[in-house]
């Protein structure tokens, strides 16, 4: 069994066919789905998949830093009616300054919040970072004393940055589709990092595993990204499937 720790059924290049990658997903062993939140836009669909696939799909609730602007306001207003949901996890949260730099004090704002929120409710965090990691070392720092856990979304940093990450809380890295890239260096650096932090992920419809690399991703392509891990670190993919599975049950608390 497998756990996909983050995923986007809703997404408009996966939403037609979300049920049908659901089914394929679990034909493909992948047991448990949690579908990361990006703003108010596309929550709506992303609760009504969930609520279709009860026990197997669950749902974080954040504001995706993409997602940040003028209405920001607005739209950490709009968590408000789901916070009593059974959501697993505040995210996918974070810093993005790949796109512009017009809303960094505002995406710092947010992810303050958030992590407040994420404490509040004794929830993990998932993690999204892109070209902000000083920015984003700072506000860990800042907010230690909240006793975060959760995990780096997308990890392909280096083993540096994971240590780093590690002085102000405890965090794991999601693993996807880039370890299997013929030129990525994440496959040494997962070397180092302990199984007993490592999740498993694909970030559908986004950055499918090599044989699938520039098409679609979704859920069922995970045993893929798994036995690459496996391959790294030396074990058994069945090895893999049990402590990855154990590792995510126990953060998500699913």
């Amino acid at each position: 069994m497998f756990v996909d720790t983050h995923t986007h059924f809703y997404d408009e290049w996966l939403l037609e066919d979300a049920d049908a990658a659901v089914r394929r997903a679990l034909d493909a062993g992948v047991d448990k789905m949690i579908q990361a939140d990006v703003d108010s836009h596309e929550r709506p669909d992303m609760w009504a998949i969930g609520n279709r696939y009860p026990g197997v799909v669950y749902q974080m609730l954040g504001l995706y830093p993409g997602s940040v602007k003028d209405d920001w306001r607005e739209e950490l207003d709009a968590l408000e009616p789901y916070k009593d949901k059974g959501i697993v996890a505040i995210g996918e949260i974070g810093l993005d300054y790949h796109e512009g730099l017009e809303f960094v004090k505002e995406q710092k704002e947010v992810l303050r919040i958030q992590l407040e929120m994420a404490a509040r409710m004794d929830l993990p965090v998932n993690f999204h970072l892109r070209d902000a990691w000083e920015d984003f070392f700072t506000i860990l720092a800042d907010c230690k004393h909240l006793h975060l856990r959760g995990n780096l979304h997308c990890f392909t940093a280096s083993y540096e940055i994971y240590e780093r990450a590690n002085k102000y809380g405890d965090f794991s890295v999601g693993i996807g589709g880039v370890v299997t890239f013929k030129n990525a260096s994440l496959a040494k650096t997962l070397e180092r990092i302990p199984v007993e932090k490592i999740l498993l992920e694909t970030d559908a419809p986004y950055l499918a595993p090599v044989p699938y690399r520039g098409r679609r991703n979704e859920s069922s392509y995970l045993p893929i990204i798994a036995e690459k891990v496996a391959e790294v670190k030396g074990l058994g993919i069945q090895d893999i499937a049990r402590i990855t599975t154990h590792n995510a049950e126990t953060l998500f608390q699913i």
